[in-house]
């Protein structure tokens, strides 16, 4: 898409000047002045969230060679557990080694067990030492690899289930130019013996993840990484790919030895994305006919099967953040060198609650953890709770707000209000941190830590 600046109307000082601004644009999204909904716990299982609103998974890229937490991850998590959350959905923790996205991804080994551990407990005692004795929020460890994205060493690695005209071409590098050749080949095709491997590096994983202290793990199968992808891999050959039986396989197959190996008690989830806004036949979740479109036949099919094995909560999301990043990730600008948004953010943000209600009310067994909020800035809890009365989603979920606000909640809570010089601005510098190899945090609530970048 070509790059051409928006300017785009924002007026989200309060309520008012927001339903005027969604009638300008004929996208109508509810907002209620009232947030103390968002106070109810939700029931998870055999868990408890202490109240309605979660810390997405972002990756921070701060870890260590060896894959163990470092100063600035314990730093992020202390006070996002000090910032109230109920839910706080651990970023992506690499399952294997040559599936880490970046050499300071999280991997989680036998090695390194003992530093998640800590971090953990101190996670813990903030969350009580900020919110009381009774505060306990859930922590969940998103078990991932990599797939296309892989990058243990820096350099692009890509490891697929099938060549895609789209995504190929869009694989990050160190200093990407104009005629390069995409590092994907046929080579980079992986096995299916690779595939039934690594269903046990995932069972190794998350039995780690519970005994470090984590409630409940996360089988990540979004945004473009290798699970997501092994969902549209219709042109695949072998068992895990072609059918909608093999290309849902892997993931399916994973919930069942968890449980089947550590016990049907144990809380397994997934942040799943539902529509990938990809051409079909390399697009999950698309129709057939028209990509800009979504077709959720496919995903509440693999919800229900993912149901009857006890999954009682999904972390909603869509789209590919390398790809079509406006989609799933709304914001005022983009990263440096990518495209303008060809539509107004807030339009992006109906079509996330929109999609996410539309599941949740189809499944009001599962606990949907709604996204999309963090664009809203200070109505971002107004919002939300519109959306929990509305029964569009359980969990109110907040990630690039979280970088920005990592107090959110507890402002919402105890306040009622989220405070305009703290919010998220959707400016995408935490963003162009990630794509630029460093430590990601917010660049603009928190320059002292991350310093400046330019878009």
């Amino acid at each position: 898409m070509k790059k051409i600046m928006k300017n785009w109307k924002i007026r989200l000082g309060n309520i008012e000047e927001f339903k005027d601004l969604c009638g300008e644009l004929h996208c109508s999204i509810d907002a209620i002045e009232d947030v103390s909904i968002l106070a109810e716990p939700v029931k998870i299982g055999n868990l408890t969230v202490p109240n309605s609103l979660a810390v997405h998974p972002m990756e921070g890229a701060d870890g260590d060679s060896e894959g163990r937490p470092g100063p600035l991850t314990y730093r992020r998590y202390k006070r996002f557990a000090a910032g109230g959350a109920g839910l706080i959905w651990v970023e992506a923790i690499a399952v294997v080694s040559e599936g880490r996205a970046n050499p300071k991804q999280l991997w989680l080994n036998e090695k390194n067990k003992d530093a998640f551990a800590d971090m953990v407990k101190q996670m813990r005692q903030a969350a009580k030492d900020s919110m009381g004795d009774g505060h306990n929020p859930v922590v969940i460890a998103q078990l991932t690899h990599s797939g296309r994205y892989s990058r243990p060493d820096g350099t692009a690695k890509p490891l697929i289930p099938q060549r895609d005209p789209y995504r190929d071409p869009l694989i990050p590098e160190e200093k990407p130019s104009e005629g390069r050749e995409s590092k994907v080949t046929n080579e980079c095709i992986i096995t299916d013996k690779y595939l039934d491997d690594l269903q046990t590096a995932y069972v190794k994983a998350a039995k780690l993840a519970f005994e470090v202290g984590f409630d409940a793990v996360d089988i990540k199968s979004c945004h473009g990484y290798l699970i997501n992808e092994l969902l549209a891999s219709r042109n695949r050959k072998g068992k895990y790919g072609g059918s909608f039986e093999n290309r849902t396989r892997f993931i399916l197959e994973v919930i069942d030895k968890i449980h089947n190996e550590l016990g049907e008690d144990k809380v397994v989830t997934t942040r799943l994305g539902f529509y990938d806004a990809i051409p079909y036949p390399y697009g999950w979740g698309v129709d057939e006919n028209d990509y800009t479109k979504s077709d959720l036949t496919e995903p509440k099919k693999l919800l229900k099967l993912m149901a009857e094995r006890g999954v009682g909560m999904i972390n909603f999301t869509i789209a590919n953040p390398y790809y079509n990043p406006h989609i799933g990730r709304p914001f005022n600008r983009p990263v440096k060198d990518a495209y303008s948004s060809s539509e107004h953010p807030l339009k992006g943000v109906k079509r996330l609650l929109d999609l996410a209600g539309e599941i949740q009310k189809e499944f009001p067994e599962i606990a949907i953890v709604g996204t999309g909020y963090s664009w809203l800035r200070q109505l971002m809890g107004n919002v939300g709770a519109a959306a929990k009365a509305n029964g569009n989603a359980k969990i109110i979920g907040a990630g690039r707000m979280a970088f920005a606000y990592p107090d959110f909640a507890k402002d919402l809570l105890t306040k009622g209000r989220l405070d305009k010089n703290k919010v998220c601005i959707g400016c995408s510098k935490c963003t162009q941190l990630m794509r630029d190899g460093k430590a990601t945090g917010c660049v603009v609530r928190d320059n002292k830590i991350y310093g400046s970048t330019t878009i």
